[in-house]
């Protein structure tokens, strides 16, 4: 088992939603919003959830957040749909990472389930506004 860099081992779990943004960002992300779930839920405390244009460009924003925290010596849990690139999802223990393809997005409305979770504004997570 890799250890994780002393820089990382004290980040906290916002701070690990922002980090992954910062690399969807980059990649082209849509509409990432991230929710804080920690007084809603017992087994993470933020899903940073994004959308990619075509299966190939959420497959490429998986990756891309893949890659960012593996180069900081942090490894997913687990990965599902990766292969589909339909509905991505990377566990990182305190955060879950939600990739979808924009039809998917819609029917499963994870903003709409989770609406009683606080949104950080995608500003305050250090990347730039969507759209921009």
């Amino acid at each position: 088992m890799k250890k994780v860099h002393k820089k990382n081992i004290d980040k906290s779990s916002l701070e690990l939603a922002r980090q992954i943004s910062r690399a969807a960002l980059e990649k082209k992300a849509e509409n990432l919003v991230i929710l804080d779930v920690h007084e809603l839920s017992s087994f993470t405390d933020y899903f940073v959830i994004m959308g990619g244009t075509s299966t190939r460009h959420v497959q490429g924003l998986a990756e891309a957040v893949d890659s960012e925290l593996r180069a900081k010596k942090l490894k997913e849990e687990a990965v599902e749909g990766l292969q589909e690139g339909r509905w991505v999802l990377l566990d990182y223990g305190d955060v879950v990472v939600h990739v979808f393809y924009r039809d998917e997005r819609e029917f499963y409305d994870l903003e709409g389930l989770w609406h009683d979770a606080p949104r950080i504004a995608v500003e305050e997570a250090g990347g730039s506004p969507a759209g921009s």
